[in-house]
């Protein structure tokens, strides 16, 4: 791997860390549609590469940081999408520190001009050991010398979405919902297609100053208003049972019974929705003001057909994803 890419070929190369992930998997089409050169960094590159490979693939893994700075190495900048929550570990909160800074530490080395991390909403209450360390990951990755944006997010609705997976498998498979207290908070779900513009978005951000900044949905809405709205476009009418009192460590225990989540996932993730998660700072869509995020039942109608393709997204969502990465096409005026 060159060392000393031609300025045009670095301007154009970004790393997508977590390229298998859901994330990554929606935001590299319209990362390609926008004109970047894209570097798709995985732990197990070669079995990456003989699912697909179109991709070029290389090795990334934050816990052998060797690996980094190749993987950087001539890239212009970086979409950070990484955290060690659900594999079963309770040290992940330590893992993803040591994993940011030594990020961090190898962006800096390579010189990368930008990065971007898709974080957690910081709740109006004391954050659960999830958003906590997602809060602490997006601190530490701004708080180096190079310039990264942090992209604050509410649940995000698309397949592939552990906490959309949990609500859409409610809303599908329960003949009768227990609405416990804590349903009654609320959070700013937004769709798959507006992180990836988000993302963009943030990647041809002018100025080198590090920040962070909301990425709200278009509706506040409570989980339990969303679990009612999602079983209605299922064509659903579940009986919902108001309860007193269902702590979300209980409530994890029957979401792991009816969901295919994973227990201590589940526990994780409903653990956050103890205080709502509202915005709290400034929103990236003030950069962008003709960008006009999807509604609420747009982006659930589209989840819910990505679920019905074998490996989403499938080739007509990923031509949409071209399209609306090359919205925001490098070097457009916008």
């Amino acid at each position: 791997m060159s060392k000393d890419p031609t300025p045009a070929a670095r301007a154009a190369r970004v790393l997508l860390s977590g390229a298998t992930g859901f994330v990554g998997r929606y935001l590299r089409p319209a990362l390609e549609g926008a004109g970047y050169q894209v570097r798709c960094a995985t732990r197990r590159p070669q079995e990456a590469a003989q699912s697909d490979p179109s991709g070029e693939w290389v090795h990334f893994d934050l816990e052998r940081p060797e690996t980094l700075g190749p993987a950087l190495s001539g890239c212009d900048s970086a979409v950070f999408l990484v955290h060690s929550m659900g594999q079963g570990r309770e040290d992940y909160p330590e893992r993803e520190r040591a994993g940011a800074l030594a990020f961090r530490a190898a962006a800096e080395a390579e010189g990368l001009r930008r990065v971007v991390y898709l974080g957690g909403v910081a709740p109006q209450g004391k954050p659960s050991k999830h958003l906590q360390s997602r809060i602490d990951t997006g601190a530490l990755l701004r708080g180096g010398a190079l310039s990264t944006l942090e992209l604050r997010a509410a649940m995000v609705i698309g397949e592939g979405s552990s906490s959309w997976q949990i609500v859409s498998d409610l809303a599908r498979r329960l003949p009768a919902m227990l609405l416990p207290a804590w349903l009654r908070n609320h959070s700013w779900p937004l769709g798959i297609d507006d992180v990836v513009a988000g993302i963009l978005i943030a990647l041809q951000r002018e100025g080198a100053e590090s920040a962070w900044y909301e990425i709200p949905g278009p509706e506040r809405i409570s989980h339990a208003d969303l679990l009612r709205r999602v079983a209605q476009l299922l064509g659903k009418r579940p009986m919902l049972l108001s309860i007193p009192v269902l702590s979300p460590r209980l409530s994890s225990y029957w979401i792991g019974l009816v969901t295919r989540a994973d227990l201590s996932l589940a526990r994780e993730l409903v653990e956050g929705l103890r205080s709502d998660l509202d915005p709290s700072g400034p929103a990236l869509w003030d950069l962008a003001p003709d960008y006009a995020r999807q509604s609420l039942e747009d982006a659930v109608q589209r989840a819910l057909a990505d679920a019905e393709t074998p490996a989403p997204p499938g080739p007509e969502r990923k031509a949409g994803l071209v399209a609306l990465g090359q919205r925001f096409a490098l070097g457009a005026a916008r």
